[in-house]
């Protein structure tokens, strides 16, 4: 990897929570994950068949070399690996990231799982890294996944319209949103009292 990289692979840590470097150690619970509700079925989404889970990692894995992308594994309180999330598309020069490729086996959604591991990535981000901004990236029509990005208290940016073509090929409108350094007080604020409530 460069030396001047701005984000590099860490630990975080909460009570409920871990977020890891990815490792091909992790196939096997990831395998499994992407097993339960047939996450790979959603056409609107991303997540690897669970056969393909192994190439998938080796594909983060490749861009976090590339200096692209910083992925994690999400283990439960167990240790046992439940999904994906990544600190992606990172600007190191203007301290600009995404936060992103991000799925959770079917199970574990709608635990506060999710809110868990943005109250780890959001710190991070803005405390240790001096991030200006964290953008979200999603489906225009996946209406889950933007109900939960709001929930945390981005703003919508806007819509790209026609952004990209999806493997089915359909072309998707990507919602762009997005929290500033400016914003982070306040969201930090709502994402502790969702958490701990």
């Amino acid at each position: 990897m460069p030396i001047d990289l701005w984000m590099t692979p860490t630990e975080l840590h909460s009570r409920t929570v871990s977020l890891v470097p990815l490792a091909q150690s992790h196939a096997a619970d990831l395998s499994e994950a992407a097993a339960d509700g047939d996450l790979h079925r959603l056409w609107y989404t991303s997540v690897p068949t669970p056969e393909q889970v192994p190439a998938e990692i080796d594909r983060r894995l490749g861009l976090l070399d590339a200096g692209a992308m910083v992925p994690f594994a999400v283990l439960d309180s167990a240790g046992r690996a439940v999904g994906m999330t990544t600190y992606m598309n990172i600007d190191h020069g203007n301290r600009r990231v995404e936060i992103g490729s991000t799925w959770y086996r079917q199970s574990v959604q709608r635990t506060g799982l999710n809110t868990a591991c943005k109250l780890l990535m959001l710190p991070h981000a803005f405390g240790a890294c001096d991030a200006i901004a964290v953008e979200f990236r999603t489906h225009r029509l996946n209406r889950q996944s933007r109900a939960a990005i709001e929930r945390l208290g981005a703003r919508l940016d806007g819509i790209l319209r026609a952004h990209m073509i999806l493997p089915n090929g359909t072309i998707r409108d990507t919602a762009v949103y997005s929290v500033t350094a400016a914003d982070w007080p306040t969201v930090q604020a709502n994402l502790e009292f969702m958490a701990y409530r």
